[in-house]
């Protein structure tokens, strides 16, 4: 279970995005934004196995996508939380921003509370007052239909292997880094060492130069 998109949008003009793993988004959430009325309202669209969760304030819309079994408080507290960051970074800009102005920089805190968002379940997990226990039950449920632009039934394809994708190249990579840090390692050693073996060798070849050798004796020496 997770917060598979989140995006801040006016209208239908989408402003900052962010999706956890691979999926037709942009497409579905087009259909989305433009069903969404501008006054000031919040809502939860079921499709399939999905839910489509909103906060639409002063035409500034903040939607997630979870799955059907998520949480609908976790979602809302996900949502009342990007939407407090948004308005307190951003104010009055959103009104004229042009699309995708903010997602250099909004994109990362979609990212950062999403992830938080969707694993913290147990101690970590805002306390509920009984005000936004009210809250949430006045926010309604509505199945809602999607067509796509040729006529036909558009369907949510969700590809969440594309986040595991990620992690094993993340891996590969690293395991790559480190057997390049120790294979340098192997060959500093084998070059110290034979640093060592050569200087050792010369030093014992040169104290056996310089070391002064017995005289013979000569062998009238012995007659006298």
């Amino acid at each position: 279970m997770a917060i598979l998109f989140a995006v801040v949008a006016r209208g239908t003009t989408i402003l900052a995005k962010h999706a956890w793993c691979g999926g037709n988004f942009l497409e579905v959430t087009e259909q989305i934004l433009a069903k969404i009325p501008s006054e000031n309202n919040k809502l939860t669209y079921s499709h399939g196995n999905y839910l489509f969760h909103y906060i639409c304030q002063d035409r500034i819309i903040y939607l997630c996508i979870t799955d059907d079994d998520f949480e609908r408080s976790r979602a809302f507290n996900f949502l009342n939380e990007i939407k407090k960051r948004f308005q307190t970074t951003y104010g009055s800009r959103a009104q004229t921003a042009l699309p995708y102005a903010m997602n250099s920089e909004f994109s990362s805190v979609l990212a950062a509370q999403l992830k938080y968002h969707s694993e913290n379940k147990g101690t970590d997990r805002v306390v509920e007052t009984q005000a936004q226990v009210d809250e949430l039950k006045g926010i309604m449920v509505r199945n809602i239909d999607l067509v796509a632009q040729r006529g036909e039934r558009l369907e949510l394809l969700i590809d969440k292997t594309e986040n595991l994708v990620d992690s094993s190249v993340t891996f590969k990579t690293t395991s790559r880094n480190l057997a390049r840090a120790m294979c340098m390692k192997n060959l500093k050693l084998t070059i110290i060492i034979v640093i060592v073996s050569i200087v050792s060798s010369f030093a014992s070849l040169c104290l056996s130069v310089l070391s002064p050798h017995p005289q013979k004796m000569r062998p009238d020496a012995l007659l006298l």
